[in-house]
């Protein structure tokens, strides 16, 4: 089972899917910018930035980055495609990373004791929103 997240730039969760481990991580990335579960400013007036690995980097996954409005930062394989310096942003994978070892802590998240996908899908969901909770004394 593989964990797809979006976050924002301090770790807090915006979108999740839960896809088969044997699906390449570009082609669950439509679908976890579409998962969204708060609005998104309008990407014509505040640019937005989207950090990804080196999974990523194929016309796939630049394509779907530019499709729903990001200004991709994508870590390349080759360097096929030269980011011009003045504009270029390393990608942040490890505030993903803490964000997935904060749902680890979640025993039923660590070892998946649900058959169903719908069932684990579901836990997600809620340490996600507990993730917020927790946060929400650190934001006030």
């Amino acid at each position: 089972m593989k964990r797809s997240l979006l976050v924002e730039g301090q770790g807090g969760p915006l979108a999740a899917v839960v896809v088969a481990a044997n699906v390449p991580d570009v082609q669950v990335l439509g679908a976890t910018l579409d998962a969204v579960v708060i609005p998104r400013p309008d990407p014509e007036q505040d640019e937005q930035h989207l950090c990804l690995d080196k999974g990523y980097d194929s016309d796939d996954g630049w394509g779907e980055a530019l499709e729903h409005g990001y200004a991709p930062h994508i870590a390349q394989v080759h360097d096929s495609r030269p980011v011009p310096p003045q504009r270029r942003h390393p990608p942040k994978r490890w505030v993903v990373e803490r964000t997935l070892a904060w749902l680890s802590k979640c025993r039923a998240i660590l070892i998946r004791y649900d058959k169903r996908p719908e069932n684990y899908f579901g836990l997600i969901q809620l340490a996600c929103a507990l993730l917020w909770f927790r946060r929400l004394d650190v934001l006030r």
